[in-house]
């Protein structure tokens, strides 16, 4: 802590020193509109709507965003820094720049340099380390080139301005450095600023080493918090290489977000990890430097710098960063939301969604359709931004399949909840009615489940369904997505919550954004009433590990087909191509071919073969197929590749056939093509998984091409659903008894009857509506 000591103590010094007083200007005074496009979308977090405030604002960018983990620029980040700035620019903000990174690529300059103009015998000495502000120096000059040539080609003007720790004890140069801004930001120009390292009078700013008291700033950090006051900004925001403070390491995962910083509470709380890899800084300097401004009057965030839109989030009024205010200790909401107040809120919301007419759930659904289509160009602008970032990160194509949402599948999501829309209500239904006896009737009715936690990874369009599912069936719901799907997430979860009528409340559908909330929401097995895992078999497998809620769904989708020897080829080829090829990120995509043996030598074997390369799909062996084909064999024959890729082998016969399956399936989907009906029977009998097909691909495993109008998963279990899991899947069963005053009394006074009555075509649902 002695460092955020020295750190504060000088940030003290500097709010009591109050050289002048100059208004700020208003020159420019259109505000950014976005705020407006999706304020009807959501109710902005109390501790956010600082934000509607904000003309001017400072953003500091550090050496670890601006540069990759080997040194080199990141290019992207920088680009997409800019077109941020540039946008903020545009709409009539005041943006500062405050920026690292000169040291760092001055280094790697000179570096090159001296490799360049070394003999081999120089190569073999040891290297001594280069000067700091020799590095400086020549950084400094490339770096501002760089800003200025993205700037430019954005159209607008940027300009340099160093300076030093000492410059800021003569008044003088303060005054004159405020009007030079003034002037600037007048202008419409990104005043750009940084430590002037190369003359710095220090003995090595540029060094990982606690400073002394007597200086008044230490690094970027500090500097930007210093002309967050002298330029009396409205909001300092501090870029870092991680979402904001953590009470930890943010590789500990016991290590929790903190969204509003409160000194009080956690000064003594929070642990700091490593400092910045590159720069001076880290945490621990970014938390001091926003300490000091919030203390004097300046809100500060700290957010990830690797996202391409978090500065425009921000300014949004999005929860996301760790807030530092002056008035944080007052706020009502900064007790954040606890798992069980949402878990207990979504229940609450589902009863009285429960309460509506079967009618006004339909309108809610239709509801939540037309707004999926009226907003589609912000869905797409925050998928996008999920896009760039995952593939920034070198996520696998078949993770970006599966993340990316095309208009056409907007288009296909509205389709399907309206079609949930349009299904008979399932809430309510009579399942079956008996007379215990005279004028004792008892009735099974379905219901819905409760809560249910849903949890999955990276497909975004998996939320709409759920949550159509959720409000058709009558359950409140609790959605946790993948960090790649951030974005598209948030803005579906917002859509959809625009929607619901104050009669229910938004909170049916709670949207989880931390991963450290996902141990609380899974011990809550008092509120929680059933958790479904969508994604990887390690997912799955730890969600079952960790709670004592039912869990249903499925870890892998290892679907296989066999082509018997009675097939006809044409037919094979046509389904075994659409089940890999169709979509080979799904889940019901075809993973292992099986051919009957005699196919090997009449050539069909050949053709399927020749199918499947043409499409460009990576073929791996079994034991057999490897030697006869001389192909790569398999690591495993329990593997879903989920790309262009896919095991074969050859079986002697549907027994052979069915006896692997049942071995090395996941219990998903399996298909036989095959004209011998004897066979086909055979295996769709004793195939042992949810979907067995003949003659028919594997794609048609899918909750909306079962008629059922969306699904929120597929499970593999045997116990209430299997299977496509849509509104039945999610609905339970209670009982209801209408007597006119009978009682038990041992049994004496009641003449049993057990007469099964017939159903009423008019469901309780619509009974107890009407």
């Amino acid at each position: 802590m002695k460092t955020m000591e020295v750190l504060q103590n000088g940030f003290a010094k500097l709010a009591k020193t109050k050289i002048y007083e100059k208004p700020l200007s208003n020159g420019t005074a259109n505000h950014l509109n976005l705020i407006a496009q999706t304020e009807d979308l959501s109710n902005m977090d109390p501790s956010r709507t600082f934000v509607n405030k904000v003309k001017r604002l400072i953003v500091k960018v550090g050496t670890a965003v601006v540069t990759r983990s080997d040194g080199r620029l990141a290019l992207g980040r920088l680009g997409a820094l800019c077109e941020q700035l540039k946008e903020l620019n545009l709409q009539g903000y005041e943006v500062i720049l405050v920026t690292s990174g000169a040291v760092g690529l001055g280094r790697q300059r000179l570096r090159y340099r001296r490799l360049a103009n070394s003999s081999f015998s120089d190569l073999q000495k040891p290297q001594g380390d280069l000067d700091g502000k020799a590095c400086a120096a020549v950084g400094q000059s490339s770096l501002m080139a760089l800003y200025d040539t993205m700037f430019s080609q954005l159209d607008v003007t940027s300009s340099q301005l160093l300076v030093n720790d000492g410059f800021f004890r003569d008044a003088g140069f303060r005054k004159q450095l405020s009007e030079t801004v003034t002037s600037l930001l007048e202008c419409r120009v990104i005043p750009i600023f940084n430590e002037n390292d190369a003359v710095s009078t220090r003995k090595a700013p540029y060094e990982h080493r606690v400073q002394d008291s007597t200086g008044i700033f230490w690094d970027n950090d500090s500097l930007a918090g210093l002309l967050a006051l002298e330029l009396k900004a409205d909001l300092l925001v501090l870029l870092s290489d991680v979402e904001g403070l953590y009470s930890g390491p943010p590789s500990d995962p016991n290590s929790k977000l903190i969204h509003t910083y409160i000194n009080e509470k956690h000064q003594k709380e929070v642990t700091f990890g490593d400092k910045s890899r590159l720069g001076r800084g880290g945490m621990t300097a970014k938390v001091a430097a926003a300490v000091g401004a919030a203390n004097a009057g300046i809100p500060v965030i700290i957010i990830s710098g690797y996202a391409t839109d978090n500065i425009i989030r921000v300014l949004q009024g999005e929860k996301i960063g760790t807030v530092f205010h002056k008035d944080a200790h007052l706020w009502k909401s900064l007790k954040e939301e606890t798992a069980h107040e949402m878990a207990v809120a979504a229940r609450n919301s589902s009863r009285r969604l429960q309460a509506l007419k079967s009618e006004e759930r339909r309108e809610i659904l239709l509801a939540v359709a037309d707004a999926l289509e009226k907003n589609q160009k912000l869905i797409r602008l925050e998928n996008d931004a999920d896009i760039a970032d995952a593939l920034e990160a070198g996520y696998d194509k078949s993770l970006i399949s599966r993340l990316t949402l095309k208009p056409e599948k907007i288009s296909s999501l509205a389709k399907s909840v309206r079609v949930l829309a349009d299904m008979e209500e399932p809430v309510g239904q009579i399942l079956k009615r008996t007379e215990l006896a005279d004028d004792l009737v008892l009735e099974k009715i379905s219901c819905p489940l409760g809560v249910l936690l849903i949890i999955f990874e990276s497909r975004p369009d998996a939320l709409v369904q759920i949550a159509a599912l959720a409000i058709r069936s009558g359950n409140g719901l609790l959605l946790k997505g993948g960090k790649e799907a951030r974005r598209s997430n948030a803005i579906l979860h917002k859509i959809i919550a625009s929607v619901m009528p104050d009669t229910v409340s938004g909170k049916l559908i709670g949207l989880v954004t931390s991963r450290d909330e996902i141990p609380d929401l899974l011990k809550l097995d008092d509120v929680i009433d059933l958790v479904v895992p969508r994604g990887s078999n390690k997912l799955v497998s730890q969600i079952k590990e960790s709670t004592k809620i039912p869990v249903l769904g499925h870890a892998d989708g290892i679907c296989h087909i066999y082509v018997d020897k009675s097939a006809n080829i044409d037919m094979a080829k046509h389904i075994v191509r659409d089940a890999k090829i169709d979509y080979p990120a799904a889940c019901n995509a075809l993973e292992t071919l099986l051919v009957h043996k005699d196919l090997s030598s009449n050539g069909g074997l050949n053709e399927l073969i020749l199918e499947l390369q043409r499409e460009g799909v990576k073929l791996y062996g079994g034991p057999k197929a490897s030697a006869v084909l001389n192909i790569s064999e398999a690591g495993s024959l329990h593997h879903e590749y989920s790309s262009l890729a896919c095991t074969i082998e050859i079986v002697d016969d549907v027994f052979a056939a069915i006896s692997h399956i049942n071995k090395h399936g996941s219990a998903h989907t399996e298909c036989v093509v095959a004209e011998d009906s004897e066979v086909a029977e055979t295996f769709l009998s004793q195939v042992d998984s949810a979907a067995v097909f003949h003659n028919a691909s594997t794609r048609f495993c899918d909750g909306a091409r079962f008629g059922l109008g969306a699904e929120v998963g597929i499970s593999t279990s045997r116990i209430h659903a299997r299977g496509p899991v849509g509104v039945e899947g999610l609905l339970t069963t209670k009982w209801i008894l209408r007597g006119s005053g009978q009682v038990v009394d041992g049994d004496r006074g009641v003449n049993y009857t057990f007469k099964d009555q017939p159903l009423n075509t008019i469901s309780m649902q619509k009974t107890s509506s009407s």
